[in-house]
C-alpha cells in the first residue's frame, strides 16, 4: 500500500513524499487523514536527530535516526479493516496513532495516510466537539497524565514549569483537580491561555524575578512540580522551596543532561513520578475530558497548514516569527 507521508530524511530536513506501507492485518484498520496535530516538542527533538526511540536520547555510537515519518496522532475516517475488527463502520470518524510503515528507521509514524493503524491504537470521537479537538489526543494525554499522576490535595500549591501544550494541559489538569498553580513560562501569548484568577497564576520569566513571584504567590512552599520543558536548572532552583513529601513529575525531554541529585530529593522526603508515552486507560480518559469540555484543545490551535507545506509549519516552530503554538496539517483539499 502507497501513502503520503511527512518525512524527516535527515536532520533538519521535512519532506511530503510516499511511502510504503503493510497491507492490514486482521487487527489493524485503515484511516484517511484529515487533519494531523503536530507535537512541537517531540517531533521537533526527532528532526534534530536528538532521540532514536520515544525518549531515548540519540548519544554518540547510537545509530542514525533517519529517515523517519513524522508525528504520532491524527483523526480521519475508516476506510476499511480487518477481520478481527467488529466494532468499526466504514465512514466512522476516528482518531488514530501510528501507523505502520516500511523502509523508515521507526517501522511507524503518524503523519501519513492513509494510515495502517493497529486497533489498538484507534478510538471512536464523540459527536462534540469537532473532530478537530481530538487531533491531538496522545499529546493532550501527555499533559493530562502529567497533571494527574502526583497525589494532590485540594488547595495544595503546585508549578508547572513551561507554557507549550503540555504544560498548558498538565495545568488544566490540576485545576480541575483543586491545585493552587503557578504556571511559569517564556511566552506570553501561550500565559494568556491560562489566565491569572487569584487561585491561579501565570508567571513570564522574561518580564523580572520568577523566584521572586514564586515566593510571593506561594509563600507556603511547594507540594507539585511539573517539569514539561526538561530544566534541570530549573528543578534545582524550586527544589528548595518544596515542602517536605512533596511530588516532582518530569515530562520533559532533557537529552543527555539530565543529573539531578537524588540525595537533595531524599533530604526533603520528594519524590519522582516520570511519565512518558500513552495508556489506552489514559487515552479513555482524556477523550471523556475533551469531550465534555473539562480540557480545552481549539483554543490551542494556532496555525492550519496544508500537508504539502510541512515544510514551511516547521519553519514557522524553528523559527517562531510569529506566535505559534499548536499547528495542524490539513490532509483535504489543495495543497
Amino acid at each position: 500500500m502507497r501513502a503520503k507521508a511527512v518525512v524527516f530524511p535527515e536532520a533538519n530536513t521535512v519532506e511530503v513524499r510516499e511511502v510504503d506501507c503493510p497491507e492490514p492485518g486482521p487487527r489493524d484498520v485503515v484511516v484517511d487523514v484529515t487533519h494531523s496535530w503536530i507535537s512541537n516538542g517531540t517531533e521537533g527533538s526527532y528532526l534534530r536527530g536528538e532521540r532514536i526511540a520515544g525518549d531515548t536520547a540519540w548519544r554518540p555510537g547510537s545509530p542514525s535516526p533517519f529517515p523517519v515519518v513524522a508525528g504520532y496522532q491524527k483523526v480521519g475516517v475508516v476506510r476499511k479493516f480487518g477481520s478481527h475488527v467488529t466494532d468499526l463502520a466504514p465512514g466512522e470518524t476516528v482518531f488514530a496513532a501510528s501507523g505502520k510503515v516500511h523502509g523508515m528507521f521507526h517501522p511507524s509514524g503518524g503523519q501519513l495516510s492513509p494510515s495502517v493503524t493497529p486497533r489498538e491504537g484507534v478510538w471512536k470521537l464523540p459527536p462534540q466537539p469537532e473532530p478537530l479537538a481530538y487531533a491531538g489526543m496522545v499529546l493532550t494525554q501527555v499533559g493530562y497524565n502529567c497533571g494527574s499522576r502526583a497525589p494532590v490535595a485540594p488547595g495544595e500549591a503546585a508549578v508547572v514549569l513551561g507554557d507549550g501544550m503540555v504544560g498548558l494541559w498538565a495545568a488544566q489538569t490540576l485545576a480541575l483537580r483543586g491545585a493552587r498553580i503557578l504556571l511559569l513560562g517564556r511566552h506570553a501569548d501561550r500565559l494568556r491561555q491560562f489566565p491569572d484568577t487569584g487561585v491561579h497564576r501565570s508567571c513570564n520569566e522574561r518580564d523580572g524575578d520568577w523566584q521572586e513571584v514564586l515566593t510571593g504567590f506561594l509563600p507556603d512552599g511547594v507540594d507539585v512540580l511539573i517539569d514539561t520543558v526538561g530544566s534541570i536548572k530549573h528543578i534545582q532552583k524550586i527544589v528548595p522551596r518544596m515542602n517536605r513529601g512533596g511530588r516532582i513529575v518530569s515530562a520533559g525531554f532533557h537529552g543527555t543532561d539530565d543529573l539531578l541529585s537524588l540525595q537533595d530529593l531524599r533530604n526533603q522526603e520528594l519524590s519522582l513520578h516520570s511519565v512518558s508515552g500513552w495508556t489506552r486507560p489514559r487515552m479513555d480518559r482524556t477523550r471523556h475530558l475533551i469531550a465534555t469540555g473539562q480540557l480545552q484543545t481549539l483554543p490551542l490551535i494556532t496555525h492550519h497548514f496544508p500537508v504539502d507545506r510541512a515544510a514551511e509549519a516547521w519553519h514557522l516552530i524553528q523559527t517562531k516569527t510569529e506566535p505559534v503554538l499548536g499547528v495542524i496539517l490539513d490532509w483535504t483539499g489543495p495543497g
